[in-house]
């Protein structure tokens, strides 16, 4: 079994940025990709980012240009830098992991956090 507790969201104004964090433990593996997911009120939860074992990563277009995902595997850390953040990147954000190649399907991550609420105003 994984762990996993994410950090660091709050609320910000339109244009500030916040760093998440996502913290694993258990029978973690670095050769998992960890990816961050956001459910917004009455929406699906969706993808926003993943870093892939080999250093590569992955963005949906909304986020492109303004997030940066990262991962430091010797602490079992993965980090989400928010910047020029909008009102609709409101959300609960999810950190995920438990799959070994890339997709934005949520079904394939065996792991999930409990999420950590991001309120942008405007």
């Amino acid at each position: 079994q994984v762990q996993l507790v994410e950090s660091g969201g709050g609320l910000v104004q339109a244009g500030g940025s916040l760093r998440l964090s996502c913290a694993a433990s258990g029978r973690t593996s670095s050769s998992d990709t960890m990816a961050w997911f956001r459910q917004a009120p009455a929406k699906e939860r969706e993808f926003v980012a993943a870093a892939h074992w080999s250093g590569a990563t992955y963005y949906s277009d909304s986020v492109k240009g303004r997030f940066t995902i990262s991962r430091d595997n010797a602490k079992n850390t993965m980090y989400l830098r928010m910047n020029s953040l909008k009102p609709e990147d409101t959300a609960v954000y999810y950190c995920a992991t438990g799959y070994r190649g890339y997709s934005t399907s949520r079904s394939l991550y065996d792991y999930w956090g409990q999420g950590t609420q991001v309120t942008v105003s405007s």
